[in-house]
């Protein structure tokens, strides 16, 4: 029977990786792993350092591992404020889990790539899959170069290794944990909370998005494919939603008329300036079946009403 691990389960991705990873696959094992401590999880929770590869390896094989999610990296604007720990730690996780995966006969390895590794030489409208890759950020070029340390392992030693360039992710079930789009997530929180919402991004920055649940389809489909589909060991692009924070306001407002956001730029919109406006998916569509099911209406719908349902969870618990 084949045994998941997934490794930064507290993170964005990570938790709502684990929560559809054991709806989808109930007769399978899923281990869900982090460096903190959790009560989130009820069952198959390991502390994992995946620094350490000793510890990563000892886990893989007491627990019969045959695939690996890793899910675990300093992200893109937090990253520009100790880029050089950004790199020594992302890279050294994950060719700790590509040369552990490969040691102890793990089948299949995920790993998230990003839109970060765009930049100024890349087609900002509908970024094509093999386009130029020249990131303006630490984050960014630690996962240009974990895309090709992927490609590697399976050239070299036949490791089915997948990847996903992931675009921005919107989701309620974690708070934003420092990346360049996480304003995306933060602004729903002081809608539904009825207080304004100060923005680090320019009011028409168009950057791709993407609903959490759509991230996590992409990535258990991509999984899924046989190997002769997949046709691109670096990283797929897929492609979400696009919107700006002016159209994202705009949206919520439908919702909460009296919302107001005030929009003040910092070094994160020198990021987000490098990077794509829309995505080419179109790679992605033909070699293992992609579509988005979230437009930025059922994404602002969704986000309210899980918000929403949240805080009424808080006070009837409270």
């Amino acid at each position: 029977m084949d045994v998941i691990l997934v490794i930064g389960a507290l993170g964005q991705i990570g938790s709502a990786l684990v929560s559809k990873l054991r709806d989808y696959y109930p007769g399978r094992k899923v281990l869900a792993s982090d460096i903190k401590p959790s009560s989130e999880f009820d069952k198959d929770f390991v502390y994992l350092d995946a620094t350490d590869m000793v510890h990563l390896r000892d886990i893989i094989r007491h627990h019969k591992i045959t695939e690996v999610y890793h899910l675990a990296a300093i992200l893109s604007a937090a990253g520009e404020v100790k880029p050089l720990d950004t790199w020594n730690l992302n890279m050294k996780l994950w060719l700790h889990v590509l040369e552990a995966s490969r040691q102890c006969g793990v089948k299949k390895v995920f790993f998230p790539s990003s839109i970060a590794v765009f930049g100024s030489q890349a087609v900002k409208r509908k970024t094509p899959q093999d386009a130029f890759l020249n990131p303006n950020t630490v984050y960014g070029m630690s996962k240009a170069a974990g895309e090709h340390w992927g490609q590697y392992y399976y050239d070299r030693y036949g490791l089915d290794v997948r990847s996903l360039r992931y675009p921005g992710v919107v989701g309620c079930g974690t708070l934003p944990g420092g990346g360049t789009t996480d304003y995306a997530v933060a602004i729903f929180y002081k809608a539904v909370a009825q207080e304004n919402f100060v923005c680090f991004l320019k009011e028409d920055t168009v950057l791709p998005m993407m609903y959490i649940d759509d991230a996590i389809m992409a990535t258990i489909k991509l999984m899924e494919a046989p190997k002769t589909k997949i046709r691109v060991r670096t990283s797929y692009n897929i492609n979400g939603v696009s919107f700006s924070p002016k159209e994202l306001t705009a949206a919520i407002r439908n919702w909460y008329p009296e919302f107001c956001v005030e929009y003040a730029p910092d070094y994160r919109q020198q990021i987000a300036a490098g990077w794509p406006n829309s995505i080419d998916g179109s790679i992605a569509q033909n070699d293992w079946g992609w579509e988005a099911m979230f437009d930025l209406e059922r994404l602002t719908e969704t986000m309210i009403k899980g918000l929403q349902n949240r805080r009424f969870q808080e006070k009837v618990s409270a």
